[in-house]
């Protein structure tokens, strides 16, 4: 049975990320469908306000701790999940599953360029990868003919860049399409791959201090950051 932590009404999968790639491996393998949350205090508290969004990160197979805030509530709650999961360290573990097994992923998501671009660089770092195609992410969300281009793709990954709640909205409607496939939100991970963006250094993330180093690289993020602290009284609330 599936371990898991609550967190303000979201269930945390309650794994390491070791046993997590065994279990999607095997997933993936078998042809099955999977959709995976990475969560952070963001998308709790954005839940927590939106009824609607909440039954989506509920319909969730994991909801991951993406996020020292997830691990730190998580402490304070004295339920402690065993580690910090991240979205990005994750999907490099998926595209590495897909080359070694002979996988296909698709990439829905950022700008065009910036999508085109992701996918060179994969296939250059993952020589055995099948690209099973990509798309940009400036579509409205109803448009369900998107949604038939990745169907028509038959892949084995699905990662969706379109920042949340788009990503896991547009994951939650569409998914009774597919018949298989891993789907997962990944935020600005395409910007990354693509060069347009830097992740921070090890040693930032060693610190948890990750979020704050995208803060200072972009500072239009402050109004998103507002939640941090939203998210810590919310817990302080609950524990005491």
């Amino acid at each position: 049975m599936k371990k898991t932590v609550e967190i303000l009404g979201i269930s945390f999968f309650h794994t390491t990320r070791e046993e997590l790639k065994d279990i999607i491996l095997q997933r993936a393998v078998r042809g099955e469908k999977c959709f995976i949350v990475t969560g952070n205090p963001e998308i709790v508290m954005h839940a927590k306000k939106n009824p609607e969004y909440l039954h989506v990160i509920r319909s969730a197979d994991y909801v991951i701790p993406d996020g020292s805030g997830i691990i730190l509530a998580s402490k304070i709650l004295k339920r402690p999940l065993a580690e910090r999961i991240a979205g990005f360290d994750f999907m490099g573990d998926m595209l590495r599953i897909a080359a070694e097994r002979s996988l296909s992923v698709y990439l829905l998501g950022a700008e065009d360029e910036v999508v085109k671009t992701a996918a060179a660089n994969i296939r250059k770092q993952y020589p055995n990868i099948r690209i099973a195609g990509f798309h940009h992410g400036y579509f409205d969300l109803r448009d369900e003919e998107v949604a038939r281009r990745v169907v028509a793709a038959n892949p084995d990954f699905i990662f969706v860049a379109l920042g949340f709640p788009k990503q896991e909205i547009w994951i939650h409607r569409y998914l009774p399409m597919f018949e298989k496939g891993v789907f997962m939100g990944v935020g600005g991970s395409f910007d990354v791959l693509a060069g347009k963006a830097k992740r921070a250094p090890e040693f930032w993330r060693r610190l948890n201090l990750e979020w704050l180093y995208r803060l200072i690289q972009q500072p239009s993020r402050w109004r998103r950051m507002l939640a941090l602290p939203e998210f810590v009284l919310a817990v302080l609330k609950e524990r005491f």
